[in-house]
């Protein structure tokens, strides 16, 4: 599936994703502007990096509507959404968390991707790889910066294997 990112004019608060799968059928999202990489962009790192498929991009890459997957995934109680999904939201609110400070603190991302997964009742994600939050912290640092060059009314093509 290939997301389009479409940075909009200058004083837009939102910009705006079309994902296109391979059958050809697309939806889309609005983004809004947040001063860093936008949150669906930090999915994609989150969910390529790590493998996953039940997050944000793996149910619209499977032919969910967009809008319907942000309510499901960002519903303050979220019981009738798959573990991984709440999961992928946490590592994803936790790492967004560490781009506004600029840095990344190890303990303080595990410790926000804890409190996320506690506050849906669902059990906190295993990382295999002691220093995952760091690689994927540097992966969303370089898509920022891709995002940040990325001209008004231009796009930002990724392609995110399914």
């Amino acid at each position: 599936m290939n997301l389009i990112a479409h940075k909009l004019g200058k004083s837009d608060k939102l910009d705006c994703l079309t994902c296109l799968r391979a059958d050809g059928s697309t939806t889309e999202t609005m983004m809004p502007r947040q001063g860093t990489l936008p949150h669906d962009l930090i999915h994609y790192v989150i969910e390529g990096g790590l493998g996953l498929r039940h997050g944000f991009t793996g149910m619209v890459a499977r032919g969910a509507n967009a809008g319907f997957v942000m309510a499901a995934t960002h519903d303050p109680v979220g019981k009738d959404v798959d573990t991984e999904a709440i999961q992928v939201e946490a590592i994803v609110e936790a790492l967004q968390t560490q781009l506004w400070s600029g840095q990344f603190k190890q303990d303080d991302f595990l410790e926000g991707v804890r409190t996320a997964c506690l506050a849906h009742e669902r059990s906190t994600f295993a990382f295999s790889d002691p220093d995952a939050g760091q690689r994927l912290f540097d992966a969303v640092l370089a898509l920022n910066a891709e995002w940040m060059a990325v001209p008004y009314h231009g796009t930002l093509t990724l392609h995110f294997a399914f």
